[in-house]
């Protein structure tokens, strides 16, 4: 029986368009299979990228996915096939070898300065932008202590100080009373004040409305699960809390599934900060699919983080309180998120729907306007619950219109 041998120019060049085809066809593949459903299943709304921006950003990625398709079945495929077919295996590796070398020594050495970063120290914070940060191998960051400077935001310039333990305060020198009857504060930018000074910002109106010692333990970009380590290092220290006002928004959510720094998982188990290469982590912000598997515990984590922070609150006989600020018209995604973790469990919140024209400016944040809805909503319901007598008329005022697009707390 005779053998036939095919000729091999002729295996290398299908060999090659095979290898084009495929490609082609995962881009192809991708394009039809990434619509609106799966984006709305694999990835988180954010504050600062709106699914509508999301939504754009998607189609332009499939439009370019498609075109490459395109450009791989006309152009490349078939010019990849008749080089295949003029050269060799070995002599096409040897080419390539030199642009391989290359690649891999660019990805080792981008790795290398990423571990060395200065904004790994303050988590993507340029390090010289107020309020400063510094690293926490614990919570992952906080803001420096004893520190006082100045930033820049909005057009005008924003006083910051900090204590000894990193609570924002009025001025330098000053502290916060741990022994003082105290409303705590957790929460991230917006509870900080970021863009506002002290006496603009929520805690403070909020002192200044119920004679009450506005405690502010926020930190800039905290998520829910680094607000709830905060507040079980910091609750013990205080003798007379009377009230914790924990801030949930459904637009941060996503921040809860970041692993790059110390975290809890469900069962409120602390894990340090993942260790996978920093290109990978850089890759998932850039691209933020999440599995089912990793939307499932982060809103099991979420959900158990919020019922242990109300239950911290209530065992040292404070009023808990969770405070969902909507800076932006709520979507049905939004809804539906604070439905399940907060309506379901019948945990004690104030939703309090804030204008979306009063924000600083060429920011999302809010503005002076912004945070006094807000305290004066938050006010308005520590006096029904008897937390502090009303005081400030000017305070009391504004309550009434920042309720009424509120929503009544669970209870």
């Amino acid at each position: 029986m005779q053998i036939r041998v095919r000729d091999p120019t002729a295996i290398r060049a299908l060999a090659a368009q095979a290898l084009t085809l495929a490609l082609a066809a995962a881009l192809i593949a991708f394009a039809v299979l990434a619509d609106r459903a799966w984006l709305y299943r694999h990835t988180l709304p954010e504050f600062f990228q709106p699914r509508a921006d999301q939504l754009r950003t998607l189609a332009i990625v499939r439009t370019l996915a498609g075109s490459l398709a395109a450009i791989l079945l006309l152009v490349v495929r078939p010019r990849f096939g008749r080089l295949m077919a003029r050269k060799r295996f070995g002599d096409l590796a040897a080419d390539l070898a030199p642009t391989a070398a290359a690649i891999v020594l660019a990805l080792v050495a981008s790795e290398l300065i990423l571990e060395h970063l200065p904004w790994r120290l303050t988590h993507q914070a340029p390090g010289q932008r107020e309020p400063l940060r510094r690293r926490d191998p614990y919570l992952g960051w906080s803001y420096v202590p004893n520190h006082a400077g100045q930033g820049v935001l909005g057009g005008r310039a924003v006083d910051y100080a900090f204590d000894a333990a990193g609570h924002r305060i009025r001025r330098a020198g000053e502290a916060v009373d741990y022994g003082a009857p105290s409303i705590l504060f957790l929460g991230e930018s917006i509870m900080a004040g970021h863009g506002l000074t002290w006496s603009e910002s929520i805690p403070a109106q909020v002192q200044a409305a119920t004679g009450l010692q506005g405690a502010d333990l926020a930190v800039g970009g905290y998520a829910t699960d680094q607000q709830y380590l905060r507040l079980k290092a910091e609750l013990p220290r205080f003798r007379q809390p009377r009230a914790v006002v924990f801030l949930f928004m459904p637009a941060l959510y996503h921040r809860n599934l970041d692993t790059d720094r110390p975290h809890l998982v469900p069962g409120l188990a602390w894990r340090p900060s993942a260790s996978d290469l920093r290109l990978r982590q850089l890759a998932s912000r850039l691209v933020p699919y999440r599995s089912a598997r990793e939307l499932a515990d982060g809103e099991a984590m979420t959900a158990q983080t919020l019922a242990a922070a109300v239950d911290l609150a209530r065992a040292r006989g404070a009023v808990p309180l969770i405070l969902v600020p909507q800076l932006t018209p709520e979507t049905a995604e939004e809804a539906a998120l604070r439905r399940r973790l907060l309506d379901a469990r019948r945990l004690p919140y104030l939703q309090v729907a804030v204008d979306p024209a009063f924000h600083i400016p060429h920011d999302r944040h809010p503005d002076p306007r912004g945070a006094r809805a807000i305290a004066g909503a938050v006010t308005a319901w520590l006096r029904r619950q008897g937390v502090a007598p009303p005081v400030a008329r000017g305070l009391q005022e504004t309550a009434p219109a920042a309720l009424a697009t509120g929503r009544r707390p669970r209870t």
